[in-house]
C-alpha cells in the first residue's frame, strides 16, 4: 500500500467515523416541510429558524433520553404538489418519526392525507384554515384558527378605532384566504357591522388600484384584509398612495414583521391577533426572543415562536414514548402521547383541543389559547386590548 494509498484509506476510515457518530448521536429524525423559496418563504424561512433555534436548545441540554434530534429539511415551495412529494420522501424515503409543515394551508390539505394514510403525525405550525384538522386523527396544530382569532381581532379593532362599516378584500383562489374571509363575514355579522363593499384578488395580483378605488367610494371605516403578504403589504402601500387612511383589519397571513419592510410607511394601522406578540414580556417570550435574535441576528415573529414552541411541544411527547424500537410502533405511540402535552412557551400556554371531521366524528388536533390583537405603529407591534 503506498503513502497516498493509505492516507486515503485513514481519511475514509476517519470521515466513516466521523459520520457514524453524528448519526448515533442524532438519531431522532424529525421532518421539517418548509416553503423556503417562492412567495411563502418569507414564513418559511421564518418556521425554519424557530425549528433550529429549539432543537439546538434541546440537543445541547442532552436531548431526548440522550438522543438529539435530527432535522431533515426539506423546501416544498409552497406548492400543493411540491408539498405531497417532500411528505412521500420524507415519510417513506427518509423514514422521519413525524412530520412538521407545510407552511400553508392550502398545501396541508393537499399533503396532511399523505401523512394520516400513513399513521404518521402531520404537525402545523402556520395553517389556520378551517378544516385542517379535520382529515384525521394523526393531524395536529398549534397555530390557532382563523375561527378562534378574527372575532378577537375584530372587537378590538371595533373598540379602539370606533368602527361601525367596513369594506372587505380577499384572495379568492387560496384556501387560507378564503377560510379567513368566511370567518371574518360571520364575524361581521355577529358584531353587526355593515360591509360597504367585497373586493377579491388572486395570488400574483400585483395592482390593486381598481378594488382599493372602489373600497375609497363608499368611504369605510376600515378595511378588512384577508391576504398572505406577498399581496397583502402592497395592497397597504397603493391604499394610502389613494388616500386611504382608515385601519386595516388583517388575518394571520399579515402577522409578520415583514410587514414592516414590505409595506415600509404604509404600515401602520394594521390591526392582527394571534397568541404571541413581540410586546408580550413574559419571561419564557424574553428568553426566546433573546435566543433568536443571537443565533440570526434578526427579530423572530409569529411563525418562528409558533415553530419554536411546537418542537418542545413534541419533545414532551418524545419523553413520554419509548424509542429505538419499531418506526411504526413510535409513529403511533406519538401520535396517543401528543395529545395530552400542556406547554407554556413563547405563545404563551398552551394545550390541544379534539377537532371533529365534516361528519362530526372525532378527528385531528386544534390548538386552545388565548389571542392577543396588537396594532401597527412606528415600525411595532402595540398591544392592545
Amino acid at each position: 500500500m503506498t503513502r497516498r494509498t493509505l492516507a486515503r484509506t485513514l481519511l475514509a476510515a476517519t470521515l466513516a467515523s466521523g459520520l457514524a457518530g453524528a448519526a448515533n448521536a442524532a438519531d431522532i429524525k424529525i421532518g421539517i416541510a418548509e416553503a423556503l423559496t417562492g412567495g411563502a418563504a418569507q414564513y418559511g424561512i421564518s418556521i425554519r429558524r424557530g425549528f433550529e433555534l429549539a432543537a439546538g436548545e434541546i440537543n445541547a441540554a442532552g436531548g431526548v433520553g440522550g438522543n438529539k434530534l435530527a432535522l431533515v429539511v426539506e423546501d416544498e415551495q409552497g406548492k400543493k404538489e411540491e408539498a405531497i412529494n417532500v411528505f412521500k420522501k420524507l415519510i417513506f424515503q427518509d423514514k422521519v418519526l413525524m412530520v412538521f409543515g407545510p407552511t400553508l394551508s392550502n398545501s396541508a390539505q393537499a399533503a396532511d392525507p399523505v401523512a394520516q394514510a400513513a399513521k404518521t403525525v402531520a404537525f402545523g405550525t402556520s395553517n389556520t384554515a378551517d378544516g385542517i384538522t379535520s382529515i384525521g386523527d394523526y393531524v395536529f396544530r398549534n397555530s390557532v384558527t382563523e375561527a378562534d382569532v378574527l372575532p378577537e381581532t375584530l372587537r378590538v379593532a371595533v373598540k379602539h378605532a370606533g368602527i361601525k362599516k367596513v369594506a372587505v378584500m380577499y384572495g379568492n383562489d387560496d384556501v387560507f384566504t378564503k377560510s379567513g374571509y368566511d370567518n371574518f363575514k360571520k364575524a361581521l355579522e355577529d358584531a353587526n357591522i355593515a360591509v360597504t363593499t367585497t373586493e377579491t384578488f388572486a395570488k400574483g395580483d400585483v395592482d390593486f388600484k381598481a378594488q382599493l378605488t372602489k373600497i375609497k367610494a363608499t368611504n369605510p371605516d376600515a378595511i378588512v384584509l384577508s391576504a398572505l403578504l406577498a399581496e397583502g403589504a402592497p395592497i397597504m402601500v397603493q391604499a394610502r398612495q389613494l388616500g386611504i387612511t382608515v385601519p386595516f383589519i388583517g388575518g394571520n397571513g399579515m402577522n409578520s414583521v415583514k410587514v414592516f419592510d414590505l409595506a415600509k410607511g404604509a404600515s401602520d394601522g394594521l390591526y392582527v391577533g394571534s397568541p404571541w406578540s413581540a410586546s408580550n414580556d413574559s419571561a419564557e417570550n424574553t428568553a426566546f426572543m433573546k435566543a433568536f435574535q443571537a443565533k440570526f441576528a434578526t427579530a423572530p415573529d409569529q411563525f418562528a415562536a409558533q415553530s419554536y414552541d411546537a418542537m418542545h411541544i413534541l419533545v414532551q411527547a418524545l419523553g413520554k414514548i419509548k424509542l429505538g424500537g419499531d418506526l411504526a410502533a413510535e409513529r403511533q405511540a406519538l401520535r396517543d402521547a401528543l395529545p395530552a402535552v400542556k406547554w407554556t412557551g413563547a405563545t404563551g400556554a398552551f394545550q390541544f383541543r379534539r377537532a371533529a371531521d365534516k361528519a362530526g366524528k372525532p378527528a385531528g388536533y386544534d390548538a386552545q389559547q388565548t389571542a392577543i390583537v396588537s396594532v401597527t405603529k412606528g415600525g411595532k407591534f402595540v398591544i392592545e386590548k
